[in-house]
C-alpha cells in the first residue's frame, strides 16, 4: 500500500481536473465540429430546393403576367369591337338609337332618385 502525502494527493487531484477540463473542451469542440458539418450539409442540401423554389416562382409570376396582358388585349379589341357595332348602330338606326338613350337616361335618373330618397330617409 503506498502512503500518499496531502501534497501528492492535490497534486494528483489537479492533474486529474486538468485532464478533465482538456478532455471536456476536447469533446466540446468534436461537437461544435460535428454540428457545424451538420448546417453546411443542410445547407448545401436546400441550396436546390430554394433555386428551384425561386425558378417556380419566377414562371408562376411570369405567366400570371402574360396572362394578365393577353387577357387585357381581349377586352380592348370586344371593347372595340362594341364601339364599332354601337357607332354602326347609330348610324343605320339614329331614330331608335336616340329613343333608347333617352329610356336609358330616364331609367338611371330614376333610380338614383329613389336610393337618393331611401338614403334621405335612414
Amino acid at each position: 500500500m503506498t502512503i500518499t502525502t496531502p501534497s501528492q494527493f492535490f497534486e494528483g487531484a489537479a492533474d486529474s481536473a486538468e485532464m478533465a477540463v482538456e478532455q471536456i473542451d476536447k469533446s466540446a469542440q468534436e461537437m461544435h465540429n460535428k454540428l457545424a458539418n451538420g448546417a453546411y450539409k443542410a445547407i448545401d442540401a436546400a441550396k436546390p430546393v430554394m433555386e428551384r423554389w425561386a425558378k417556380d416562382a419566377e414562371t408562376i409570376a411570369r405567366r400570371g403576367l402574360d396572362s394578365a396582358r393577353d387577357t387585357s388585349r381581349q377586352l380592348r379589341e370586344r371593347a372595340a369591337q362594341a364601339s364599332d357595332t354601337t357607332v354602326k348602330y347609330i348610324q343605320d338606326e339614329p331614330v331608335k338609337a336616340m329613343l333608347i338613350a333617352a329610356a336609358a337616361g330616364a331609367a338611371l335618373v330614376t333610380l338614383i332618385s329613389l336610393l337618393s330618397r331611401s338614403r334621405q330617409r335612414d
